[in-house]
């Protein structure tokens, strides 16, 4: 049982991505979390608001079973296949986050000092949410998708635009890590 509870290695989750990805492409489909939302909020009535959500969204309904899938997938993660062991990180993150501020480093994949309800619904917590995001929102609209669609499609089909965006987002987890982080904490 314990094989089970092991992170998949690469050349066991790689070709079933790639697997994927193939099978998207064969049928000329895309993938991306981002126009999964643009869809939710069409079925909503946004289109009624903005031009943006005014298209075709049951033409988008398959995409949907990848909300559905992730939903489902990390449940059966978190509460069938987790172990409950603390996180393995570097030593170095462990002593930089603590000098942040949190208590339970790697114990949890998401620290209350973020995402406990009492953080959350703080000014600091609100303004932080708000914040971040318009700035994820934005981001995703104007780089013309999320980080799953360009990383993971765009990347595949060989895109430019999805190849500089991936390199945007790495520089700002990057800025986000070593300059606003601490200031924040």
């Amino acid at each position: 049982m314990d094989c089970i509870l092991q992170p998949w290695p690469w050349y066991v989750s790689g070709p079933l991505i790639t697997t994927v990805m193939l099978l998207l492409i064969y049928f000329g489909k895309t993938f991306g979390m981002s126009s999964n939302l643009r869809t939710l909020c069409s079925i909503g009535g946004a289109g009624k608001y903005a031009d943006f959500f005014r298209f075709d969204w049951k033409a988008q309904r398959w995409n949907l079973t990848v909300v559905l899938g992730a939903i489902i997938g990390g449940f059966i993660a978190v509460f069938f296949l987790s172990d409950q062991t603390p996180i393995d990180l570097n030593p170095q993150t462990v002593t930089d986050l603590s000098e942040l501020g949190f208590k339970q480093v790697g114990q949890t994949l998401l620290p209350p000092e973020i995402y406990s309800w009492d953080t959350v619904l703080s000014v600091k917590g609100m303004a932080i949410l708000i914040i971040a995001g318009f700035l994820v929102g934005f981001g995703t609209r104007y780089a013309g998708g999320c980080t799953s669609g360009h990383a993971i499609t765009g990347l595949s089909n060989l895109q430019l635009p999805s190849l500089i965006a991936v390199i945007g987002f790495f520089i700002g987890g990057l800025v986000m890590t070593h300059f606003l982080l601490p200031l924040i904490f």
